[in-house]
């Protein structure tokens, strides 16, 4: 039987954003459904350790942090009830059996609205669905507690004074809104997949967030082709995931990666979405996460790294640079030319990029030099380019595989 710590900490993982959630539409205030939520936590340990772990945890959370909150606005003073709440329209898209992913929808579309900037929105979304501490969002995201939780404080204030609604956007409203969250659950999946800083190569916790919001998504919104790819994504990237360290814990390159150690439950369920999306879009309004699904799914698809359809690659980057024009996409699709048409094509489609701003301090552009360079007998200036990749480099893992095999 599991012990009522463990429960809590599956119940943390799991169900923190659905209880949240559930919370703010009686609150109609951020701050104060958080900290019925925490009560209801602290609650959940004591009770649970005397009488026994409740056969659906998720709903005793719930009940326990509304009977809190409904207790807290009872009780509330005069000039807190002045102050500005959220907009909530009780009518929106609430169908029997499915508030729930109403109640979460409503808070994912919240967070992620227009009305605040991008870093607030990935900050507010794993605060709030996430459950994450402030210490932990500023570690992966490389800024210091205090910065973080002005932030997350003042995108609260902003969704508040805004009187920002607290709802699913109707069908005039939804495209941008849409995009706004696929943006964000894209951040959290890049950011968890290879830590920007820190010990571990990959933030679980943050790549399980990615996907559960996806999934949530992927209910809702079946017929959307990008929320389709953004899903197969995600599924495809962390199908990879205990391959991409060996025992010891260092990382292991896509190329040399035991593939038999990849999740072929993830990666048959994310190449089905993918060629969904694909088949789903207009090639004039194809997503870019479909784009990157598909990149995903010839690497998956591939039985090695020798037989991995490099031209294909190239040619849905192709793709992808008019649909989404980025310098890192730009970089990876130098990367791909070097594999398809060797280092020394790799090379020069490199060097444009070596004059970009926004790749100054990116070590994978410095770490793919070193390896075209060395695979050209171009030793010297190989190792000049592996010691900016190793400067460069914020997590220990990645530092450590540049220093042994000199950035290449």
């Amino acid at each position: 039987m599991i012990s009522a710590d463990a429960a809590l900490a599956d119940a943390h993982r799991h169900e923190w954003g659905p209880v949240l959630a559930a919370t703010v539409r009686v609150t109609r205030d951020l701050d104060l459904a958080e900290e019925c939520v925490q009560e209801a936590y602290a609650q959940a340990l004591v009770a649970w350790r005397a009488e026994g772990v409740p056969a659906r945890p998720g709903a005793w959370l719930t009940t326990a942090a509304r009977r809190r909150a409904t207790d807290r606005l009872r009780h509330a003073d005069v000039a807190a009830r002045a102050l500005p709440l959220l907009v909530t329209d009780e009518a929106v898209d609430a169908t029997p059996g499915d508030t729930g992913d109403t109640d979460l929808l409503a808070l994912v579309f919240t967070c992620c609205h227009p009305a605040l900037a991008e870093p607030a929105r990935v900050a507010l979304t794993l605060r709030l669905l996430g459950g994450l501490t402030t210490a932990e969002i500023a570690k992966a995201f490389l800024v210091g507690e205090a910065t973080m939780a002005a932030r997350i404080t003042r995108a609260k204030k902003k969704i508040a004074t805004a009187r920002v609604p607290y709802r699913v956007p109707g069908p005039a409203e939804l495209p941008e809104r849409l995009d706004a969250v696929l943006t964000v659950v894209h951040l959290v999946l890049t950011t968890g997949h290879t830590a920007p800083d820190g010990e571990a190569l990959v933030r679980r916790d943050l790549v399980d967030r990615a996907l559960d919001l996806a999934r949530l998504l992927r209910a809702r919104f079946p017929a959307d082709p990008a929320v389709a790819g953004l899903l197969a994504l995600v599924l495809l990237t962390d199908a990879r995931r205990e391959a991409r360290t060996g025992p010891d814990g260092g990382l292991v390159l896509l190329a040399d990666q035991d593939r038999s150690r990849w999740d072929g439950s993830l990666i048959a369920e994310g190449t089905l979405l993918a060629r969904e999306a694909m088949a789903r879009s207009r090639p004039d309004t194809v997503s870019r996460y479909a784009l990157l699904a598909a990149i995903a799914a010839v690497h998956a698809e591939a039985p090695s790294a020798a037989a991995t359809d490099w031209a294909e690659i190239v040619g849905l980057y192709d793709v992808l640079l008019v649909r989404w024009p980025s310098p890192v996409v730009a970089l990876n699709r130098a990367v791909a030319v070097g594999f398809a048409d060797g280092p020394a094509a790799g090379l020069d489609a490199l060097e444009p990029l070596t004059a970009e701003p926004r790749l100054a301090s990116y070590h994978y552009l410095a770490a793919a030099r070193a390896k075209f360079l060395r695979l050209l007998g171009r030793d010297d200036e190989a190792a000049i380019a592996a010691s900016e990749a190793l400067l460069l480099a914020g997590n220990a893992v990645e530092r450590a595989f540049l220093a042994q095999r000199g950035g290449s």
